[in-house]
């Protein structure tokens, strides 16, 4: 399918031109935990569009080997295996340089990330219990909810195996960036592909904050009711695609191509290529938190620095500070977990 172009753009300006890369990568294989699920399947079909990826891996408990045949199909690079029920989890992860989880529940109307803790959390643990024994070296990428508490489950999981490396382990809060730029940019008439915002903190309701004020390119156009507005949306926006999906599911899409693109940009960090920052939540040591999402810099060991927040606005200073009681709370509950399940 040919793309247009608008008038002076190339290629690489386009917002998806990362997933499209044609730089020479050494093989890597990605593992799909969940991969028949609602985020499960269109993150697998994105997956297998990157170069990066010589094998794709996909796992779910039932569903599988139909995904997987599916995805097949496309004429990319990676070859494709499909593995299903407890018995082929460790096969599905075995060599796996990258494991991206995407499994649990989706959350419903009326429902908050923490109504979904009981069951996602066990889901979690089993699964980082798994990647501990077959490919404890992998990068991990969390993406089941509620963040804040699955990945301290992880760590405590890895630690107890005795294989935590606090910069092979990441939640995936890349959907809040991708949220921030789009509706900044459009309350600013700007290009969105053009545009960045960091967003740091969590990844559940107030403790998302993105730094409008970090926004490049900058603008003078938005008063601070816009700013307000739009952090109050960029809090909200699962609850947005929850109550216009009228119960019939959460951000899959969305969340699937945000998943994809920090899986790019982890694969491209292993493999050397330089200048690689995302925002992530991990091991921090930017607050008094032990796990806080901010810039990541990534490399071939995974998190080469966290990066500080920078200057902040009084607004964003408030946000900060309001945040790290639900932030800790949710930390602490998923470590909880962990020790007494």
């Amino acid at each position: 399918m040919a793309i247009a172009l608008r008038r002076g753009a190339t290629p690489c300006s386009l917002p998806l031109r990362r997933l499209f890369s044609s730089e020479p990568i050494p093989d890597r294989k990605v593992a799909i935990l969940g991969a028949a699920g609602g985020i499960g399947q269109p993150l697998s079909l994105l997956i297998k569009l990157i170069p990066l990826v010589s094998h794709l891996s996909l796992y779910d408990i039932a569903g599988t080997p139909g995904v997987a045949a599916d995805v097949s199909h496309i004429n990319s690079k990676a070859e494709v295996t499909g593995y299903q029920s407890e018995e082929q989890l460790g096969q599905a992860l075995e060599g796996s340089d990258l494991v991206i989880i995407p499994a649990g529940v989706p959350r419903k109307p009326g429902m908050t990330r923490d109504d979904l803790f009981n069951i996602n959390a066990g889901i979690v643990k089993s699964l980082c219990t798994a990647i501990a024994k077959y490919c404890p070296k992998a990068l991990v990428n969390i993406i089941s909810n509620p963040v804040n508490s699955t990945v301290p489950i992880a760590a405590e999981v890895f630690k107890k195996a005795g294989t935590y490396d606090e910069k092979r382990l990441f939640g995936v809060t890349t959907l809040d960036v991708i949220r921030a730029k789009t509706f900044y940019a459009a309350k600013a008439k700007l290009p969105v592909h053009e545009v960045n915002v960091p967003v740091v903190g969590g990844h559940a309701g107030i403790t998302i904050l993105p730094l409008f004020s970090q926004a490049t390119p900058g603008t003078n156009s938005l008063s601070d009711e816009d700013v307000k507005a739009l952090t109050k949306r960029t809090q909200d926006g699962g609850t947005e695609v929850v109550e216009a999906k009228a119960g019939k599911g959460s951000a899959t899409l969305s969340m699937a191509y945000a998943g994809a693109v920090f899986a790019d940009a982890c694969l491209k960090g292993l493999n050397g290529v330089s200048d690689i920052v995302e925002c992530s939540f991990v091991q921090s040591n930017v607050t008094e938190l032990p796990f806080f999402a901010s810039k990541v810099r990534l490399g071939k060991n995974g998190v080469e620095e966290v990066l500080g927040l920078g200057s902040l606005s009084e607004f964003e200073k408030q946000g900060l500070e309001s945040l790290k009681g639900e932030l800790k709370a949710s930390i602490w509950k998923g470590m909880k977990f962990a020790h007494e399940n």
